[in-house]
């Protein structure tokens, strides 16, 4: 029986046991090898990985809070291999570029920085997703802290289109945006 993460208490469910099992196994060795190939594993694909539930799974906060701490290794150790390779003058370089990118839409208006979901879809609530983006941007313009966490753990209110940004949208912009600060951190 494995024992990688507590169970789930009796009456609620948890991830697949053995999907967790399976994934962790696997990252354990990409990451063990000498360098890490980010085509085999990325803090991004740690970040999108999911779990079907089971009853009496793995406690989802529990490997939750794994796979947070799993992300930003990858992180740390996928930007020390571009350093030693590069050089931090390059890495720097890539960092600010990739950074430059997102503060573009930073720069749009409040209500106006992502599409409106399709038809009368619902979204997420657009002052939420702007006053995180405040918080962003304060960071880029005068260094005021976030953490990726903050960004990590977002939540916001669904609304309809009206008062909603496209989510698929603003997932990967902050998804982009935990890249540029774990590269930082």
């Amino acid at each position: 029986m494995s024992k990688l993460f507590p169970r789930a208490t009796l009456l609620r469910s948890g991830y697949s046991v053995k999907q967790v099992d399976a994934f962790f196994d696997r990252v354990r060795q990409v990451y063990e090898q000498p360098l890490v190939d980010p085509g085999d594993q990325s803090p991004l694909s740690i970040r999108q990985a999911t779990f079907d539930l089971r009853y009496r799974g793995y406690r989802t906060d529990d490997v939750d809070t794994a796979l947070d701490r799993l992300e930003d290794a990858f992180a740390t150790r996928l930007r020390d291999q571009f350093v030693q390779a590069k050089g931090s003058a390059a890495w720097q370089q890539d960092l600010a570029a990739r950074a430059q990118a997102l503060y573009d839409n930073l720069r749009r208006d409040p209500g106006k920085r992502f599409s409106r979901p399709e038809g009368m879809g619902k979204g997420y609530d657009v002052k939420q997703v702007d006053q995180l983006l405040d918080r962003l941007t304060s960071f880029f313009d005068t260094g005021a802290p976030i953490v990726p966490d903050e960004i990590r753990t977002a939540a916001f209110a669904r609304r309809l289109k009206p008062r909603a940004y496209d989510e698929d949208e603003v997932d990967a912009y902050l998804a982009q945006a935990v890249d540029i600060l774990q590269g930082v951190s």
